[in-house]
């Protein structure tokens, strides 16, 4: 895939650039309708074939919930193992910067074959719920206050730790947006036991001393704009003694966990990342 269609396809979902401009600037690098035509499915997202636990395996329950936000309910997807016995140590799967969607689902039930009880929240929930067009939900989030969607993402931590099933050990995990806002839940919610940040923005240096949770990294190697921060996020991680592991993904593109868009997908990058994080809450969340 050429580069400057997956850094153009970076900024058009991070960013307000309108559909038609994105499609026009496509056309101008593949030279033609009929390749834009055939370069698109590869790059945006596809639920279906991306799915890797059906929402009614039988080996999982699911159900969506509500919680108090900031300024109302918060709608969020529920998964846990069937037949559980006892409470069971808890996940919070935070979204990219579209809402709650199929995918974070997808990941939500992966979490909880692990034997977790995983709670996903749509941080739009303020603004009605993420609508099912990728486009529409990166516009509705970038007009919605980010004071309440961050507010309403990270009231999940408490929520989850409060639920009956979940025996308050608290693991937080999120992508790009979402990982950003892993790190936050760990400088901001003191139940949060263990942070998982995939290819998310760093927190201000004068948080990073709040940070009490062990932190777990990943990062996509062609990925210069979230990358440019390390350096000084490991400088004050080291500086106040936070315990992290840092993976760096080489020749991976940002978003590469995320198997609904094939062009940014690495499979290998992917599935090591979660065998890492899984090993990582298994450790923090269930050891002991």
């Amino acid at each position: 895939m050429d580069q400057r269609v997956i850094e153009l396809y970076n900024d058009y979902v991070h960013g307000s650039m309108p559909r038609r401009d994105f499609l026009a600037r496509l056309t101008g690098i593949l030279g033609s309708a009929a390749a834009v035509s055939a370069v698109l499915p590869l790059i945006e997202p596809n639920y279906v074939q991306a799915q890797q636990v059906a929402n009614d395996d039988k080996r999982i329950v699911t159900e969506y919930a509500k919680y108090k936000g900031a300024q109302g309910d918060v709608k969020a997807f529920v998964a846990k193992p069937a037949g559980a016995k006892g409470k069971l140590p808890g996940v919070v799967v935070i979204h990219e910067n579209r809402g709650l969607n199929a995918h974070i689902e997808d990941v939500a039930r992966r979490a909880a074959l692990a034997g977790y009880v995983a709670v996903a929240p749509d941080g739009l929930s303020a603004a009605g719920g993420a609508p099912q067009d990728q486009e529409q939900a990166r516009d509705l989030f970038g007009k919605t206050d980010p004071a309440v969607i961050a507010s309403d993402v990270l009231a999940a931590v408490p929520y989850l730790a409060s639920r009956p099933d979940a025996n308050g050990r608290i693991g937080v995990v999120g992508f790009c947006y979402g990982g950003s806002m892993s790190l936050q839940a760990a400088v901001h919610r003191a139940e949060t036991t263990a942070s998982v940040c995939f290819y998310g923005g760093a927190p201000k240096p004068e948080d990073v001393a709040k940070i009490k949770a062990p932190l777990c990294l990943h990062y996509a190697g062609s990925d210069e704009r979230v990358n440019a921060g390390i350096a000084d996020f490991r400088k004050s991680l080291d500086e106040h003694g936070v315990a992290y592991s840092l993976n760096m993904y080489p020749g991976t593109q940002h978003g590469f966990h995320n198997d609904s868009s094939a062009a940014r997908y690495n499979e290998a990058a992917a599935k090591l990342a979660w065998a890492r994080t899984l090993a990582f809450f298994e450790q923090y969340l269930k050891a002991g």
